[in-house]
């Protein structure tokens, strides 16, 4: 096998380096095989990633078998649930930085072979295949698995039920008794969140990326199948050790990105991905952008019946086939690239000629969508000349206009929505929470589901430059660019001012005369910095905006090996 952990191995003056390694438990015979670097979330920080212990172990004997050495390490992981509607969450995005920094120092710096990565919390998974890509040796994407749902009543549950059952108890709409057992219910395993949120969207696009081993995303967290599915992983990556590749740069092309931006809009998943998928490209050195990702979004049927916009959850999707339904459906009816190419070495249509057809309820036929185009759209005008982004599955108005209220950052309209000082009509404008401003661009799953939880989900509408969850819901519309910081257009918005939101014309206005918005500029005047030390300071210097991934490098990078 190709092997270019020999650097640490080979030659008179790397005998303290073969120390190390015969004092971590090596022998001569191991010495002799190639270092193949497994990276996980294992610990207890979130449920998302408490399946990963498992599979990790299975994924170790799989290198065995294959003929390479596991080499176990973790990246850091900050929880989206446990961090929300708080300061903490400034740290979520700037984590997925923090996960592809964290793979290609290890891997690069200890110069392992090949790479298995696991991801489960939200931004886990982005940023594993980001590190994969930035190193750009032969490497796996496995995702966790998700928890299963919750019962309660005779209908299950996610997270996001618990979440609007708080808005719920707020608005006298439902009792502290129901609220609590839907708490109590609503997250019976660990996994990650079962409906079509951030991590299954973004599994789901690991194998429309072909990254993953096809039909392996929808596979309960909790599974033991997950276990057969990670050792066989493993043994694959020996083999395109062995065999050179594909490596990810050559699997991650411009059709490879247009086939996951398919499966975001069929499926109606997280707004997120249009803010990963240009990250990811990024760490490729390809320029794709948010309107790439309309463009994609637009020409493509939603087929996928998922929560939040639809009725059903990840393990449904499971028991109807996998995401290889949905991929095989969407390749035959032109939708996705079949000749893109794949980690088993053959083309995605090949990968997947044997999946199920969809059973019409999960997911329906492209022939029969339940709507024409996808379920995430990208809107333009005077608030957002580079974009916005907009989870239109599931609204049953694609057209608002209201009056402006204005907080400068989420902690203020969080107040405003707990004492219900707000009305129908109004839209909510959070801003300051860009990527620069925030820093970190803050999700706003708290905001959005005690909006819904108290009834007002399409009464009023919200707009930020922050983020929204994969799991909000309504007339939300978020990554608006420029941000308010940097002098965004959102800046100079002001209490009493109209907003027109038109998702058929993918738009998004400020009804103010050109006039009055170049004198409110000129008085406009940039507001100090959040943080001037630490982590959240550093981002700040170096992140972009939201329509090119709010990334804080200009990929891809290079390595002399």
């Amino acid at each position: 096998m190709p092997h270019r952990a020999r650097i640490t191995i080979d030659g008179l003056d790397r005998a303290s380096h073969r120390a190390f390694w015969r004092a971590m438990g090596l022998s001569e015979e191991d010495l002799a095989k190639p270092m193949v670097g497994i990276v996980s979330f294992k610990g207890d920080q979130t449920p998302c990633n408490q399946t990963h212990a498992f599979q990790v172990d299975a994924a170790r004997l799989g290198v065995a078998e294959g003929g390479g050495v596991p080499r176990e390490f973790t990246a850091p992981t900050v929880s989206d649930g446990l961090s929300m509607n708080h300061e903490g969450m400034k740290f979520s995005l700037v984590s997925r930085e923090l996960v592809a920094d964290t793979i290609e120092a290890t891997m690069q710096g200890l110069a392992y072979d090949a790479l298995l990565g696991f991801g489960g919390c939200d931004k886990t998974l982005p940023g594993v295949i980001m590190g994969m890509l930035r190193v750009n040796v032969p490497a796996i994407f496995l995702y966790g698995g998700s928890a299963l749902p919750g019962r309660f009543q005779g209908r299950d549950l996610t997270i996001l039920d618990s979440y609007e059952a708080v808005g719920g108890l707020m608005a006298g709409t439902m009792d502290a008794a129901t609220a609590r057992a839907i708490e109590h219910a609503c997250l019976p395993t660990i996994g990650a969140c079962g409906g079509q949120f951030t991590a299954n969207t973004m599994a789901m696009v690991g194998e429309a990326l072909g990254l993953s081993p096809p039909n392996s995303s929808m596979v309960p967290g909790v599974y033991s199948a997950r276990a057969a599915i990670a050792q066989r992983a493993a043994v694959r990556l020996t083999q395109m050790l062995r065999e050179g590749g594909p490596r990810p740069r050559e699997i991650v092309t411009l059709q490879a990105l247009e086939n996951a931006a398919a499966i975001v809009a069929a499926t109606g998943g997280s707004t997120n991905a249009a803010l990963h998928l240009p990250a990811i490209a990024n760490e490729a050195g390809i320029r794709f952008t948010m309107e790439d990702c309309a463009r994609v979004f637009a020409r493509t049927p939603l087929i996928g019946d998922l929560r939040p916009g639809g009725r059903f959850t990840a393990k449904d999707v499971y028991e109807a086939g996998g995401a290889a339904v949905i991929i095989r459906a969407l390749i035959e009816a032109g939708h996705m690239h079949g000749e893109a190419l794949c980690i088993t070495g053959k083309t995605m249509r090949e990968s997947y000629a044997d999946a199920a057809s969809p059973d019409g309820e999960v997911v329906r036929s492209p022939a029969t969508p339940i709507a024409p185009d996808g379920g995430v759209a990208i809107l333009r005008g005077n608030l957002c000349p580079d974009g916005a982004v907009i989870k239109v599955a599931g609204l049953k108005s694609l057209v608002f206009e209201g009056v402006a209220r204005v907080f400068e950052g989420e902690d203020d309209c969080v107040a405003a929505i707990r004492a219900r000082d707000y009305t129908a009509g109004q839209v909510l404008v959070i801003r300051g929470e860009g990527p620069v401003g925030g820093p970190g661009m803050r999700e706003m799953l708290g905001v959005t589901a005690l909006i819904y939880g108290q009834g007002m989900g399409e009464q009023v509408a919200l707009v930020t430059d922050g983020r929204f969850s994969g799991a909000t819901r309504g007339m939300c519309v978020g990554y608006v660019a420029p941000e308010a910081a940097i002098g965004g257009p959102l800046a100079l918005l002001r209490d009493g001012d109209r907003v027109r939101i038109d998702c058929k014309a993918a738009r998004m206005d400020v009804l103010v005369d050109d006039t009055e918005l170049a004198a409110r500029r000129a008085a406009w005047v940039a507001p100090a910095p959040k943080h001037r030390a630490g982590l959240l300071a550093k981002y700040a210097k170096l992140v972009g905006q939201a329509p090119g991934g709010a990334v804080t490098h200009q990929g891809p990078a290079e390595w002399p090996w």
